[in-house]
């Protein structure tokens, strides 16, 4: 079972930090945009349980995610499933049907533009998300993927990353917690 370990961090410039980044022997791919449609569960309170349920779509591809209650304070340490789904615009619209017609309720959308990168830190592959999120500001996501075996690791590792780049304050309310209190 795959742990999401996680630490992000409001940025006043997105090109500085990936400029940082960079110079560490940080590798970017592309901005593509993103658009997550959240969803409250028929018969539980996420919010309460601190869950997450989602569609991703970015350009024709598609995934369904779920997120598990966070179970560390510092980093938003939490189980993750995500499985493809066909990769098509239409198949997501279907997918969202069905989930409503089973009693899932539309909690929610956040859209953001995202360059993602890999630093290799440490001897550990680090995944990095610069995100300007519709509606708030400008992000970087510090994540490792880990087993349950790893997760101190991974989580002093997201720490030292965060230190080394001077980043403080992580935020660890998600996107559509922050875009609902915005």
């Amino acid at each position: 079972m795959n742990y999401e370990v996680e630490q992000k961090f409001l940025v006043d410039s997105i090109t500085a930090i990936q400029h940082q980044l960079l110079a560490m022997g940080a590798e970017f791919g592309e901005r593509v945009q993103q658009v997550d449609r959240y969803f409250a569960h028929p018969a539980r309170n996420f919010q309460e349980t601190d869950e997450a349920f989602r569609i991703r779509t970015v350009g024709s591809d598609n995934y369904i995610t779920y997120k598990g209650p966070k179970i560390d304070a510092d980093t938003k340490t939490r189980r993750e499933l995500e499985l493809p789904l066909p990769n098509n615009v239409g198949w997501a619209e279907q997918f969202f049907l069905l989930l409503q017609e089973l009693g899932f309720q539309n909690a929610g959308q956040v859209c953001k533009d995202r360059v993602t990168g890999n630093l290799h830190w440490r001897g550990t592959d680090v995944t990095l998300a610069l995100d300007e999120v519709e509606g708030l500001d400008t992000f970087l996501e510090i994540e490792i993927v880990c087993q349950e075996p790893q997760l101190d690791k991974a989580r002093q590792l997201v720490k030292s990353l965060a230190t080394e780049l001077k980043l403080t304050n992580p935020e660890v309310r998600s996107y559509l917690e922050l875009l609902v209190k915005h």
